[in-house]
Protein backbone atom coordinates (compact mmCIF):
# COMPACT_ATOMS: atom_id res chain seq x y z
CA UNK A 1 0.00 0.00 0.00
CA UNK A 2 0.88 3.24 -0.71
CA UNK A 3 2.35 5.72 2.28
CA UNK A 4 -0.04 8.25 1.89
CA UNK A 5 -3.02 5.79 1.55
CA UNK A 6 -1.94 4.64 4.71
CA UNK A 7 -2.33 7.84 6.51
CA UNK A 8 -5.44 8.50 5.42
CA UNK A 9 -6.54 4.58 6.57
CA UNK A 10 -4.67 4.69 10.16
CA UNK A 11 -6.42 7.59 11.27
CA UNK A 12 -9.60 7.53 13.73
CA UNK A 13 -12.88 8.71 12.86
CA UNK A 14 -14.14 11.21 11.91
CA UNK A 15 -10.32 11.69 10.50
CA UNK A 16 -10.37 8.92 8.03
CA UNK A 17 -14.06 9.29 6.39
CA UNK A 18 -13.47 12.82 5.97
CA UNK A 19 -10.04 11.72 4.24
CA UNK A 20 -11.23 9.02 2.42
CA UNK A 21 -14.13 11.73 1.03
CA UNK A 22 -12.10 14.29 0.31
CA UNK A 23 -9.84 11.33 -2.26
CA UNK A 24 -12.80 10.24 -4.23
CA UNK A 25 -13.58 13.79 -5.09
CA UNK A 26 -10.18 15.11 -5.30
CA UNK A 27 -9.60 12.01 -8.31
CA UNK A 28 -12.97 11.91 -9.76
CA UNK A 29 -12.46 16.00 -10.20
CA UNK A 30 -8.80 15.90 -11.16
CA UNK A 31 -7.76 11.98 -12.64
CA UNK A 32 -4.17 13.05 -13.67
CA UNK A 33 -3.39 13.92 -10.05
CA UNK A 34 -1.36 11.84 -8.31
CA UNK A 35 -1.17 11.36 -4.91
CA UNK A 36 2.29 10.48 -3.40
CA UNK A 37 3.56 10.96 0.24
CA UNK A 38 5.74 13.88 0.93
CA UNK A 39 7.34 15.50 4.45
CA UNK A 40 4.41 12.92 5.82
CA UNK A 41 1.20 13.97 4.10
CA UNK A 42 -0.96 13.05 1.33
CA UNK A 43 -0.17 15.53 -1.18
CA UNK A 44 -1.34 15.45 -4.71
CA UNK A 45 0.67 16.59 -7.61
CA UNK A 46 -0.21 17.76 -10.94
CA UNK A 47 2.24 17.31 -13.97
CA UNK A 48 4.98 16.95 -11.52
CA UNK A 49 4.10 20.52 -9.62
CA UNK A 50 2.50 20.42 -5.96
CA UNK A 51 -1.25 21.18 -6.38
CA UNK A 52 -2.91 19.60 -2.34
CA UNK A 53 -2.27 17.89 0.32
CA UNK A 54 -4.70 16.62 3.12
CA UNK A 55 -3.80 17.20 6.81
CA UNK A 56 -5.26 15.20 9.92
CA UNK A 57 -5.40 18.08 12.69
CA UNK A 58 -5.49 15.77 15.64
CA UNK A 59 -4.99 18.75 18.11
CA UNK A 60 -6.86 21.19 16.17
CA UNK A 61 -9.74 18.16 15.33
CA UNK A 62 -10.34 19.46 11.83
CA UNK A 63 -8.92 18.05 8.48
CA UNK A 64 -7.54 20.32 6.12
CA UNK A 65 -7.02 20.17 2.41
CA UNK A 66 -4.44 22.91 1.05
CA UNK A 67 -3.54 24.29 -2.13
CA UNK A 68 -0.64 25.35 -2.94
CA UNK A 69 -1.59 28.05 -5.13
CA UNK A 70 -4.59 28.70 -3.03
CA UNK A 71 -4.18 32.64 -3.31
CA UNK A 72 -4.84 32.71 -6.64
CA UNK A 73 -8.34 30.77 -6.27
CA UNK A 74 -11.61 33.08 -6.39
CA UNK A 75 -14.44 30.47 -5.87
CA UNK A 76 -16.46 30.37 -2.90
CA UNK A 77 -13.28 32.65 -0.73
CA UNK A 78 -16.01 32.61 2.26
CA UNK A 79 -15.02 28.63 2.65
CA UNK A 80 -11.25 30.04 2.56
CA UNK A 81 -8.94 29.73 5.43
CA UNK A 82 -5.43 31.11 4.92
CA UNK A 83 -4.62 31.98 9.07
CA UNK A 84 -1.61 34.67 7.41
CA UNK A 85 -0.49 32.10 4.80
CA UNK A 86 0.71 34.18 1.63
CA UNK A 87 0.04 31.71 -0.60
CA UNK A 88 -1.68 28.52 0.12
CA UNK A 89 -5.33 28.19 1.44
CA UNK A 90 -7.39 25.53 2.78
CA UNK A 91 -10.93 24.47 3.29
CA UNK A 92 -11.28 23.03 6.55
CA UNK A 93 -13.66 20.26 8.23
CA UNK A 94 -14.85 18.73 11.47
CA UNK A 95 -17.20 16.59 10.00
CA UNK A 96 -17.77 14.67 6.93
CA UNK A 97 -21.38 16.39 7.04
CA UNK A 98 -19.58 19.50 6.90
CA UNK A 99 -18.21 18.48 3.20
CA UNK A 100 -19.75 20.61 0.50
CA UNK A 101 -18.82 18.63 -2.53
CA UNK A 102 -20.09 21.13 -5.30
CA UNK A 103 -17.82 23.89 -3.06
CA UNK A 104 -14.78 21.90 -2.93
CA UNK A 105 -15.00 20.57 -6.93
CA UNK A 106 -15.16 23.97 -7.89
CA UNK A 107 -12.37 25.08 -6.16
CA UNK A 108 -10.20 21.85 -7.69
CA UNK A 109 -11.14 22.97 -10.88
CA UNK A 110 -9.83 26.38 -10.24
CA UNK A 111 -7.17 25.07 -8.99
CA UNK A 112 -6.66 22.75 -11.66
CA UNK A 113 -6.62 25.68 -14.13
CA UNK A 114 -3.59 27.27 -13.23
CA UNK A 115 -1.54 24.54 -13.57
Amino acid sequence: MNPAEDYILKQPEPYSSILLHLQVIVEHTISIAELKYKWGLPFYYINGKPFCYFNASHKGQFVDVAFVKGNQINVFKSHHVTEKRKKMMSLRYQSLEEVNDAVIIAILQEAYSLY
